[in-house]
């Protein structure tokens, strides 16, 4: 097995992290793309680049700041990844639990996802905010291939409740709460590989087997977290509709553009929702 996903990396990584920042974060928020913004919550900052902390990964993508960035945020401590990893990057899909891995080994036991999707779902609409019930994951792939880590979790492990439904009724109450209020959609996030969009055939075979919204990360985060028993919440941010709903080209400066406009109402959404948990 390679050192990369022994224990002692994972924990030679978070050793690094524990020792230069006093916060020691029991909920962890991982941001999509072109919403860096949501960051600017949170209180007392310490910030890592990816690049320093030993045993992680890189970020390629132009719009993720790759940053692991401590403080308070709700009132708790908390860490963000400001930047996360694709497996259209070329990483593997078991290079891709290195860092819930590292956030388990800190202390993590919730976390939030969020990231920039399509929405297949024909009532929905571009700058609605999707709380994932579920995912669909059809690639055949798993971060957890591949020898398992007695120490993190186990063999083999059940996700029927991975979306939890106790932090998705919060998530509801929270944005009603608002001012003005939010209202949630709430469905299935369908997982593809990118990084090329989907083609219009593959959107309504997806929008068949019961997606919402399709995008190209999340699934691997939120798998590993099911295995090493964290809690997840998941908001997926509609930042466009998908191929061959709208008679127009997708691009990725329109999933930057929406993305950015909306950081605002999901960071004050996220803000609150770790407010207001137990």
């Amino acid at each position: 097995m390679s050192n990369l996903f022994s224990i002692e990396r994972y924990r030679e990584a978070a050793g690094w992290l524990l020792e230069r920042t006093s916060i020691r974060p029991e909920v962890a928020v991982i941001l999509g793309s072109s919403m860096g913004s949501v960051a600017d919550r949170m209180t007392g900052q310490e910030a890592f680049d990816y690049s320093d902390i030993p045993g992680f990964l890189l970020a390629t993508n132009p719009s993720h700041a790759g940053q692991l960035i401590f403080g308070r945020l709700g009132g708790k401590e908390a860490v963000i990844m400001s930047g996360r990893f694709h497996f259209y990057e070329g990483y593997s899909y078991p290079e891709l639990s290195v860092p819930v891995r590292v956030l388990s080994l800190l202390g993590v036991k919730t976390l939030i996802v969020t990231n920039a999707a399509g929405g297949v779902n024909l009532d929905y609409q571009v700058g609605d905010i999707m709380v994932m019930s579920d995912h669909i994951n059809l690639t055949g792939a798993s971060p957890m291939t591949g020898p398992n880590i007695g120490e993190l979790g186990p063999r083999f492990f059940d996700v029927t409740h991975l979306y939890n439904p106790k932090l998705r009724k919060l998530a509801h109450e929270t944005a009603a709460l608002m001012d003005p209020p939010l209202k949630l959609q709430e469905g299935a996030y369908y997982f593809c590989t990118g990084p090329h969009f989907e083609t219009p055939a593959e959107i309504r075979a997806i929008r068949i087997l019961g997606g919402d919204a399709v995008g190209m990360s999340t699934v691997t985060e939120t798998l590993t977290a099911a295995h090493t028993g964290i809690e997840v919440l998941g908001f997926s941010l509609i930042t466009n509709m998908a191929a061959g709903v709208l008679d127009q080209p997708l691009s990725d400066e329109e999933v930057g553009l929406v993305a950015r406009a909306s950081a605002g109402r999901l960071g004050a959404l996220i803000e609150g929702v770790i407010a207001r948990k137990d």
